[in-house]
């Protein structure tokens, strides 16, 4: 069951993935081109809802929030968000990482495992999967550096996920897998982008789409303004 890409009233459904907001028809990726001189690079999204953007539309999502703020900074970049709702760290490895040699990435933003718990998947299943996802980026040829890595975020205090479990195991099993992730991650060299307190600051605000689960298109951009914050892929020819 693919849940976190759901609205409310279809909660226990299944339901249908999100198309990518790129190559979503086989053509050519969605550009963002910024100054004429700039390099261009070619931002790789991977990931579920969260990177998807749902509950906002996809322009507003992180990773097209993020492409426009290197854009206006004068960095040249060709963005595919190859996020879908509801997908596990399985659905990335089967669907989303064969997809990597074909776009050839220069920078890749990871984040994934809200569905993971949803499903019940052991900690050290995650742990292994999100491993074979890094190995897999380094050894396409991702310099470790232009990896950066998300956590998800506070969904547990959402209305929408109070059927799901008490709101305090569910806190506790995001932060076990975050901690897992920002452990992988650092351990290959990879960049964490610890989002952490700004999540907790917007989950207590209920900044939340209609769904009453995901965020909103103003968490998404700030989530992208602390990404930006760090500098732009240019930045790191």
């Amino acid at each position: 069951m693919k849940w976190l890409g759901l609205a409310t009233v279809a909660l226990l459904g299944c339901a249908h993935p999100q198309a990518p907001t790129a190559l979503a028809d086989g053509g050519a990726p969605t550009a963002a081109v910024g100054d004429a001189g700039a390099p261009t690079q070619r931002y790789l999204a991977l990931g579920d809802s969260f990177t998807i953007g749902t509950g906002a539309i996809p322009e507003h999502s992180m990773p097209a929030r993020l492409a426009a703020r290197w854009q206006a900074a004068g960095c040249g970049v060709v963005l595919e968000n190859l996020g879908v709702n509801g997908y596990t760290t399985d659905d990335l490895i089967s669907e989303e990482l064969p997809q990597l040699n074909r776009f050839a990435p220069t920078f890749v933003t990871l984040a994934i495992g809200a569905n993971d718990i949803v499903q019940g998947h052991a900690p050290e299943a995650y742990r292994a999967r999100v491993k074979q996802i890094l190995a897999a980026l380094l050894t396409g040829g991702v310099a470790p550096a232009r990896i950066f890595v998300l956590p998800q975020p506070q969904w547990s205090s959402s209305p929408a996920a109070h059927g799901l479990g008490s709101e305090t195991e569910l806190t506790a099993q995001i932060a076990l897998f975050n901690r897992m992730l920002s452990d992988e991650a650092t351990a290959v060299g990879a960049r964490w982008v610890d989002l952490t307190a700004r999540m907790q600051r917007q989950a207590a605000a209920h900044m939340l789409a209609p769904d009453l689960l995901h965020p909103n298109a103003d968490a998404y951009d700030e989530w992208a303004a602390d990404v930006a914050a760090l500098g732009t892929p240019c930045d790191r020819e």
